[in-house]
């Protein structure tokens, strides 16, 4: 960490997603909007799955842990840049950019791991229904969750051993909304060619490799259901539709990003915007608007703390 005091370069600057001043007031009412719906709505989907005991089984136990890495996933960038909207410079200092390389790769690469373990989930619960409270116990589940947290905790701490030490002591411009590590690695004081080989490798191996998995289980619960019945195939081709989409809308800007960090595209930062805030809000309305067992307890739940109280209930 010596080497990162030594950086002549305090802090970054950020050029956000446009310079344009009334845009700037859009994109500060339409991002604030979006951040508080997929706070409000992950939370409602984590307390619907704490307190309605119809919800404890495996499948809502993942889903409520996805909604805790969205609203980490969506909380580590979004309310700086809502912020920066109203402000010039945008400016992030040294240590705060480090701190935004760190949560994104903790995030993503265990959200990357949780969506495979969701996959896994349906996979065993479609093709293995006989078998399914045996394999996807309580245990499993947990130690599927704490090795999503491991993964993303090994591929951040890689993806910092190649950057933190970089020497920074000239251009501190970044062209985004946030310290991506790419846009970041190019500002060093030196060929950063072989980083970009690493980072390749590192978050290339993570997002293809998961992908790959993703796409696979898909094709086999589809193939599975096909033999079955065709009502059940269009059943399950529904619900897996909207899940694939999703997937592509997470991976598809990581992939793009991350696989190929050598050239930077001004469109780069846009699809940075799938991965950190429309995916976190896609989720909650993806895998809960489509469930009618969550829709039920959801509404239970609303019902119950919007109701007006009689006097007789508050006594």
């Amino acid at each position: 960490m010596d080497k990162v005091n030594s950086s002549v370069v305090s802090e970054f600057i950020l050029l956000g997603l446009s310079s344009s001043q009334k845009l700037q007031i859009f994109f500060f009412v339409f991002f604030s909007v979006l951040y508080v719906v997929i706070i409000l709505g992950n939370l409602l989907i984590i307390i619907t799955v704490i307190s309605d005991t119809s919800l404890h089984s495996s499948m809502y136990f993942l889903l409520g842990n996805l909604s805790f890495v969205d609203i980490c996933q969506a909380s580590f960038a979004t309310p700086k840049m809502i912020a920066d909207f109203l402000s010039e410079p945008k400016t992030i200092s040294f240590s705060g950019c480090i701190a935004q390389i760190f949560f994104i790769h903790l995030f993503t690469g265990g959200e990357m791991v949780l969506l495979v373990s969701m996959a896994y989930d349906r996979y065993v619960a479609i093709c293995k229904p006989l078998h399914y409270m045996r394999i996807m116990s309580q245990r499993t589940c947990t130690i599927l969750v704490i090795i999503s947290w491991v993964v993303g905790l090994v591929h951040t701490l890689s993806q910092l051993s190649f950057t933190v030490n970089l020497p920074f002591c000239g251009p501190n411009v970044v062209d985004s909304f946030f310290c991506d590590l790419p846009r970041v690695t190019k500002l060093a004081c030196l060929d950063s060619y072989i980083i970009e080989i690493l980072i390749v490798v590192n978050s290339g191996i993570l997002s293809l490799s998961t992908f790959s998995v993703l796409v696979s289980s898909y094709i086999i619960i589809l193939a599975t259901v096909w033999f079955k019945s065709s009502a059940a195939m269009s059943k399950a081709f529904s619900t897996l539709a909207a899940h694939i989409m999703v997937v592509i809308l997470f991976f598809g800007p990581c992939i793009f990003i991350y696989v190929w960090p050598f050239t930077t595209y001004p469109v780069d930062k846009v699809l940075a915007i799938f991965y950190t805030i429309f995916t976190p809000i896609l989720n909650p309305i993806i895998y809960t608007l489509r469930n009618r067992d969550m829709k039920a307890a959801m509404k239970k739940i609303v019902t119950y703390y919007l109701r007006p109280k009689k006097i007789s209930d508050i006594h």
